[in-house]
């Protein structure tokens, strides 16, 4: 990567904007207890802008408040949430930001309030009170939500899904959310859980021509790390740190911690 432009520890610089993930994504779900909904939360501060793209479930809240307290910011300070669709674990943390402008495709949302109540990942009451909320922002593919960051519809996952994709001077950054999880959706050219395999497969193609239109782009997903195509293979930008702690002793004082990573 050009100077300026290096990934440290999840963080980065570009097209007038600086890059923080707060939170990353696992690729995994629970083999007992349902899906685990660890989703990827993002920062961009720039042009006049405290932007959160998705905002997680509600087992993060805490763990986003302190990651937005350690880059000297409140909740309060967010400007705008952008969410790549209307799952609960992207989506129900916009109550934390309400003064912000919530911005949602709007095929989206009308899909979320049809959505039978109690059989999909939808935070029914969540989206039924964001459809009336005053700051809410309606998107439709094509809008540019923030300088640079262009919305691409990317339906599959949900039928109003949306890709964003920042152009810099030198390369893109494209934050996929749940319309290419990981990386072995990615490699697979398919996708696990989705509404129709046939459009989660053209969304891929359409993110695989995206990504590597421009040498050094980066792709954050909404279930994995930050990634940059070389030789043509997906390379990780950073290590994964996951684990479980649990209380299987015999008192408080004692926890077992359960490594969620490959060695």
């Amino acid at each position: 990567m050009s100077k300026g432009q290096a990934w440290d520890h999840g963080s980065t610089q570009e097209a007038g904007y600086q890059i923080d993930i707060l939170v990353h994504g696992y690729p995994g779900r629970s083999v007992c207890h349902g899906t685990l909904g660890w989703s990827s939360i993002v920062l961009l501060r720039g042009h006049g802008h405290v932007a959160l793209l998705d905002v997680g479930s509600f087992g993060v809240r805490h763990v986003l408040q302190q990651k937005l307290k350690t880059l000297g910011l409140t909740p309060e300070d967010v400007t705008d949430v952008i969410l790549t669709h209307s799952h609960y674990d992207h989506a129900v943390n916009w109550t934390l930001f309400a003064h912000a402008r919530i911005h949602i495709c709007a095929a989206e949302l009308d899909w979320s309030l049809g959505a039978p109540w109690g059989k999909t990942p939808v935070p029914e009451l969540y989206m039924k009170e964001l459809a009336q909320w005053p700051t809410l922002q309606r998107l439709t593919p094509g809008d540019q939500v923030l300088p640079g960051l262009l919305t691409h519809a990317a339906p599959g996952h949900t039928p109003g899904h949306l890709v964003f994709v920042l152009a810099g001077q030198s390369r893109d950054v494209i934050f996929t959310g749940d319309a290419a999880k990981n990386r072995a959706e990615l490699l697979a050219r398919s996708a696990d859980m989705t509404l129709s395999a046939q459009d989660s497969a053209s969304t891929i193609e359409r993110i695989w021509a995206w990504w590597s239109a421009r040498p050094g782009s980066v792709l954050v997903p909404g279930h994995d790390l930050p990634m940059v195509l070389q030789d043509g293979q997906p390379l990780y930008l950073e290590q994964r740190q996951a684990a479980v702690q649990a209380w299987m002793g015999q008192g408080l004082e004692q926890t077992t911690e359960f490594s969620l990573v490959l060695d």
